[in-house]
């Protein structure tokens, strides 16, 4: 028996108000548990995971307060909710994007300062600077946002759009005009993908270059022993700056997968934006393909938490003993054990967080007790074997390390 037209068309409805609930319901509880997990992990609190939170904010404030309007306008052709909140909507919907943005922005230049300069970047990047930081996105936002729309400078006729008696009853409609249009989209998107993209191209320029550099480097062979009973053993030893360059290096390519996704999943919207705008289009919303780049680009706020748990193997832990109902530890030692010999076993060997890049290895000068840590390091080139008496530090390109 055929469905009768009426019957799809609620069917469909059904099912597409079950993937949207889904989605709100995978951002909202993503990002709760990503901001939980920068809270309870300490290994996660530093200074770049503070913009990584203030994406989780934003990304967390759209699934509350935009989405479960943008599906409710999906699903019904009139909006019950009157202009003025209309309105705010759509003000907010606007903000939270360019936050998101700026804050990439913001996410790339630290990047950058902390591969080009990473000497200064401890004096660079300071907590006072992030917080200025901060206010900068959230300010520029809320002025390219609220004041414009609630000023009606977006609109063809500059009167304040849903709002008077020539507005269509039941309607919540985003109008667009030719200045509003090209100004939002260069100052909020265009011109910051263009800086992200030439910060990530001059950090992969750089890295190459380290690259070669590490692999050209001789290595540097110390004598150690294990025991005065043992003959000594030659052991290659790996220096802080390249430790510290594989750090940063991880972390660029986890943080430029956050981006190129944002890109992604925004790009299509802000073309077709541009485009209807440059036709001040009546009402967007009507056009075939404007909810389906919107959603597109509303997905990219689910897909953040997913993909800071597949690239980052601190994430990834944090999530796991959150979602077991456990905090989260990270002392990264485990108890030394001492055997009838009087020798210890071997220390837990911890990574390091691939976002928080900048952690000093502290060695206890004076310990004696010794040591055994082995790592290989997979970068095609040479395989490492490190003993030591005090403390050796080794780093290997997926970011993780063995501390002393």
């Amino acid at each position: 028996m055929f469905l009768s037209e009426a019957s799809e068309m609620m069917l469909s409805n059904v099912v597409l108000g079950v993937f949207l609930s889904l989605l709100i319901l995978l951002t909202v509880s993503g990002n709760v548990l990503v901001c939980l997990a920068v809270c309870a992990s300490r290994r996660l609190r530093c200074l770049t995971n503070c913009f990584i939170v203030s994406l989780a904010v934003t990304d967390l404030l759209l699934g509350l307060l935009v989405l479960p309007f943008s599906a409710l306008l999906q699903l019904n052709d009139e909006w019950p909710l009157g202009p003025v909140f209309c309105n705010f909507y759509i003000s907010m919907d606007v903000m939270l994007c360019t936050a998101s943005i700026l804050t990439l922005l913001a996410i790339s230049v630290d990047r950058y300062l902390a591969v080009t300069m990473p000497l200064r970047y401890a004096s660079l990047v300071l907590p006072w600077r992030v917080a200025v930081a901060m206010a900068c996105v959230w300010t520029v936002s809320v002025a390219v946002s609220f004041l414009p729309i609630q000023m009606g400078w977006n609109t063809v006729n500059g009167t304040v759009q849903n709002q008077g008696p020539w507005a269509p009853v039941g309607k919540c409609r985003f109008e667009l005009n030719r200045p509003y249009v090209l100004t939002d989209s260069l100052l909020t998107f265009y011109l910051p993908l263009v800086a992200m993209c030439w910060t990530y191209l001059q950090i992969l320029r750089i890295a190459q270059a380290q690259a070669k550099r590490i692999g050209s480097t001789r290595p540097t062979y110390i004598t150690s022993y294990n025991s005065r009973n043992n003959p000594p053993i030659s052991t290659t030893l790996v220096s802080s700056v390249t430790a510290a360059a594989l750090r940063e290096h991880k972390a660029t390519v986890t943080l430029a997968a956050v981006v190129g996704v944002f890109v992604g999943c925004w790009l299509p919207y802000f073309i077709l934006f541009t485009v209807l705008g440059l036709k001040e289009h009546p009402d967007p919303s009507t056009v075939p393909e404007f909810p389906i780049v919107l959603w597109l680009g509303y997905t990219n706020s689910a897909l953040n938490p997913l993909l800071y748990g597949a690239l980052n193997r601190d994430f990834r832990s944090a999530y796991t003993h959150l979602l077991r109902c456990r905090c989260p530890s990270y002392s990264g030692w485990r108890s030394r054990k001492q055997s009838s010999t009087g020798t210890t076993g071997r220390d837990h060997i911890t990574e390091v967080t691939l976002l928080c890049g900048h952690i000093h290895v502290t060695c206890r000068a004076g310990e004696t007790d010794q040591n055994l840590m082995r790592r290989e390091i997979n970068n095609g080139t040479a395989t490492e074997t490190v003993q030591s008496v005090n403390c050796i530090a080794a780093t290997d390109v997926n970011g993780t390390e063995s501390w002393c």
